[in-house]
């Protein structure tokens, strides 16, 4: 009785397996969808805030920049010597103040930049005048928002001794009214960059200048600011509210030029504060919130970016919502499609498998069943008897290859009778010649026929090194009977290596190159010497001649080795690299050096290995 273990799979149907195996796979889906939901949160609020925090410091940076554009105006102004000789108390003449008010309202409306392509700025300057020597002069602000301004006592704005107190030192400050209420002028709130001028010879203060609208400069500065449904602020360092931009009409930030909100102090959650630090950027992550904020301690100030998380992730949630929509349709359509289409895949599948079981190559194949359908099943069984039919075929044509290369190899046999029967006649001719007394023609016809006996070599690739040396020397000695080269040359190659195959006419065109471009001109100078050694499991063959011409060496390695040789080096050498290689691997073949004395050497690598088969 068997009692090991048994699959449970086994005990339910098929069908049953199907919609396990497709639950094991859905279902995890959905956990998973899950998890990636949370951590895709998680990630939003951590990108979407490196974002925000990146976009607040660059716009923090333009606050600062112009914030320090109206510095320095306001430092021209304070050197300037209109304003340095500014005395209310001196004993001038009338003419001579009205000319000085005069010259300071044009200097002052010079600064004002009222039609340039920036929001305008307005620079105005507040004298002390107590014994109301400019008493021609308004003490408040009219139609125009630029000018000098001269006033009493009584008159002295709230925020004048705050200036002076702060001892030439700038800084931002809301401005309820630029003249006093009593006056019962017409409320003129802005937020101001407000310095105390003092006297640089004399000491003491000349006056308050008291830049006005700097809320427009900062709104457009912040314009292009996106926060959906969010709120940005610019604070001092108090959390004051100078400025800030709402949520519009249209879903994108309004900046009014100045909010209801101004003066108040901005309410932020505990972990925004920030201690000793001067400058630098903070983030903090609440519940409902992303609070981003850029300080700087030496200017007093923050800008503060509020984000609702709600609108934030509203998008993201919807598309969660149509994941899951899709998800829970998926997996109904995808159990009601696997239940509805099971029947109709198993009869095809069982009579593909009835046919492979039966089917045995070169045997006929039966005509294909048809079925009314186009998808992967009918494919399949389609492209199996198809692959039947084309094995059959295969089958086929390698028997008529077979019979094509037997008769090939015939006729190759028929051609080598030509080469014999012109080997036999040169040797016929050789021994007539001889027999006149035609010693060195008869000599010449010798080693030709030699030539083409080793040339032949019964259809051989491979002879052995004695066979390729004594095709060497005939080919060199048919040379010298042709030419009166008088070079010499000099073989050192041990019989013990003669049985070594080598790749018939292997030696020859190495040793042509070396007479045709070494020794050829140089007569009795000129030698090569032919030397064969064996170095482990390898033998080293190196034919050496002193030619004085100069090689390129890297060329003729292009020429072996590369993939698009030159044809102006010549093919020669690499068919006889590419033979080697072909016959013993590629770690065999040619290799060119420069000769130490002069010349080249051609070393040529083969295995140890002899001619088999004899």
């Amino acid at each position: 009785m068997n009692s090991g273990f048994k699959n449970p799979l086994t005990q339910i149907g098929l069908k049953q397996q199907l919609i396990l195996v497709f639950l094991v796979l859905v279902v995890p889906l959905f956990i998973l969808n899950s998890y990636g939901n949370y951590r895709a949160d998680q990630i939003l609020k951590r990108n979407v805030t490196n974002a925000y925090i990146e976009l607040n410091n660059q716009n923090f940076r333009l606050i600062s920049r112009d914030i320090e554009s109206i510095n320095k105006v306001a430092s021209t102004v304070f050197q300037h010597p209109l304003v340095q000789q500014l005395n209310p108390s001196e004993n001038n003449t009338m003419p001579e103040r009205v000319k000085n008010y005069e010259k300071l309202e044009n200097l002052l409306n010079s600064y004002s930049d009222e039609t340039g392509q920036h929001e305008p700025l307005y620079y105005s300057l507040f004298v002390y005048d107590p014994s109301n020597s400019y008493s021609f002069a308004p003490y408040y602000p009219e139609s125009k928002k630029a000018g000098v301004y001269f006033f009493l006592e009584r008159e002295k704005p709230e925020w004048f001794e705050e200036a002076v107190a702060k001892k030439g030192n700038g800084y931002l400050r809301l401005i309820e009214h630029l003249s006093p209420p009593a006056q019962g002028q017409k409320n003129q709130r802005t937020l101001a960059y407000v310095r105390a001028i003092n006297n640089i010879d004399k000491g003491g203060t000349i006056g308050v200048l008291v830049v006005s609208n700097v809320e427009g400069r900062i709104g457009e500065s912040l314009q292009t600011v996106s926060i959906p449904e969010g709120e940005l602020y610019f604070t001092d360092w108090s959390d004051r509210i100078l400025t800030a931009a709402l949520p519009g009409a249209a879903g994108g930030l309004a900046m009014p030029p100045l909010p209801p909100e101004a003066g108040r102090v901005l309410d932020l959650p505990p972990e925004a504060a920030v201690e000793n630090a001067m400058i630098g950027a903070k983030d903090v992550i609440t519940h409902d919130f992303i609070y981003v904020i850029h300080y700087n301690a030496v200017l007093q100030q923050k800008l503060v970016y509020k984000v609702p998380l709600k609108a934030l992730l509203q998008q993201q949630n919807e598309i969660k919502r149509i994941i899951l929509l899709i998800s829970v349709a998926y997996f109904a359509v995808g159990l009601i499609m696997i239940l509805y289409f099971w029947r109709g895949l198993m009869t095809p599948l069982q009579k593909l498998v009835y046919f492979v079981r039966r089917y045995e190559p070169g045997k006929s194949v039966p005509e294909t069943p048809k079925w009314r359908r186009n998808d992967e099943i009918s494919v399949l069984v389609s492209s199996i008897y198809g692959m039947a039919r084309r094995l059959n075929g295969l089958v086929h044509y390698k028997y008529q290859m077979d019979i094509k290369q037997k008769e090939a190899q015939l006729q190759i046999l028929y051609q080598q009778i030509n080469p014999h029967l012109l080997y036999n006649t040169l040797e016929s001719i050789y021994w007539k010649s001889t027999m006149e007394g035609g010693t060195s023609s008869a000599e010449m016809i010798k080693e030709l026929s030699k030539l083409m006996k080793i040339s032949l070599s019964r259809g051989r690739e491979l002879i052995t090194l004695e066979e390729e040396l004594q095709h060497a020397s005939a080919y060199i000695k048919l040379q010298e009977h042709r030419y009166e080269y008088g070079f010499r040359v000099t073989w050192d190659v041990p019989p013990a290596l003669h049985p070594c195959a080598i790749p018939k006419i292997t030696l020859q065109p190495l040793i042509e190159n070396a007479i045709i471009h070494g020794v050829k001109n140089m007569g009795e100078d000129g030698e090569i010497v032919i030397r064969a050694l064996q170095n482990g499991n390898r033998v080293f063959i190196t034919i050496a001649d002193n030619g004085y011409k100069a090689v390129d060496f890297a060329a003729i390695d292009r020429l072996l080795n590369g993939e698009n040789p030159s044809p102006s080096v010549g093919y020669g050498i690499r068919n006889i690299h590419q033979r080697i290689r072909l016959h013993f691997g590629a770690d065999y073949g040619l290799s060119y050096a420069a000769r130490p004395d002069g010349g080249t050497v051609v070393t040529i690598t083969l295995p140890i290995a002899e001619i088999s088969g004899e």
